[in-house]
């Protein structure tokens, strides 16, 4: 596996492989990695015939210096277990100043009220940071293809937006939802949790299913109660936001409509760690 440490490296690593014809996947990441991660450059593997990873800590797409400082790092663990995947042929770590060479600051988006939505209510700006770092990355690796979890799928629609808006010749590719045993989504956050507590954040999962099986019986706001009844019954966990939002808009709905798809999003706060999950409702 390549390392690819500069931009000017993965330039001329990228050239060659345009030259030799070969379709590119590619999968960015903040690093701390885990099998949600492989399970993109597993499909990546899958339909391409080079797959790139990417590590790069944005630092303007978070809201609180604090999450920046805290967010985990460590850069040899991360290249060892892409390097025993098998799975990935170059992984490129840029400096700052490969993404930003100038100031550290976002392009503003305008993502269609996109970023209005969910995450952008308490987060301001964090998707111009992540519309910002994805374009820059997308015009250095030039991918044929994209890959990118559904556990953020605000995210997700977002990136699809902006590629749409911005014409680059890329396709999105949204990958299921990678969880543990126990249907905990997997995240780099959870690494901030000991075993108890990630074994009793299982609830975020159980509760997506019971209001899967509740959707088409009780109204929205009978299912916003029920969940919020489960929550307050759960130690040392705070929920934080849970909704029912149209696919496509990702506007919250009170109503479901048969020719719309909906999915549920919940966000809970574990001692102090910031989980979130979702789930299509059949």
């Amino acid at each position: 596996m390549e390392v690819l440490k500069s931009k000017k490296i993965l330039q001329d690593f990228i050239e060659r492989q345009k030259e030799m014809g070969k379709k590119i996947g590619f999968a960015p990441t903040m690093g701390a990695l885990h099998d949600g991660h492989l399970s993109l450059y597993k499909n990546a593997k899958e339909e391409n015939d080079l797959v790139i990873s990417s590590i790069f800590v944005n630092p303007t797409q978070f809201n609180n210096p604090e999450d920046l400082e805290k967010y985990p790092r460590d850069i040899n663990r991360d290249i060892s277990i892409l390097e025993k995947s098998g799975l990935v042929d170059a992984v490129y770590i840029p400096e700052v100043t490969d993404i930003y060479p100038e100031k550290t600051e976002s392009q503003h988006y305008n993502f269609d009220g996109l970023e209005d939505e969910m995450e952008g209510k308490s987060r301001p700006g964090h998707f111009d940071g992540v519309g910002t770092v994805v374009e820059e990355l997308f015009r250095q690796v030039k991918p044929d293809n994209a890959y990118f979890g559904e556990k953020d799928f605000q995210q997700l629609a977002i990136i699809r937006k902006m590629v749409e808006k911005k014409k680059l010749p890329v396709k999105i590719k949204g990958v299921p939802i990678y969880r543990a045993e126990n249907g905990l989504a997997l995240s780099s956050r959870n690494q901030r949790l000991d075993t108890d507590r990630r074994e009793a954040s299982k609830v975020i999962y159980e509760t997506l299913k019971k209001v899967n099986e509740w959707f088409r019986v009780i109204t929205i706001p009978e299912i916003k109660q029920r969940v919020q009844d489960i929550f307050d019954n759960q130690r040392g966990m705070q929920l934080e936001y849970f909704l029912i939002a149209d696919e496509e808009t990702l506007k919250e709905t009170d109503f479901f409509y048969k020719d719309r798809n909906f999915r549920a999003f919940i966000v809970v706060v574990v001692d102090g760690v910031r989980l979130i999950d979702n789930m299509h409702l059949d």
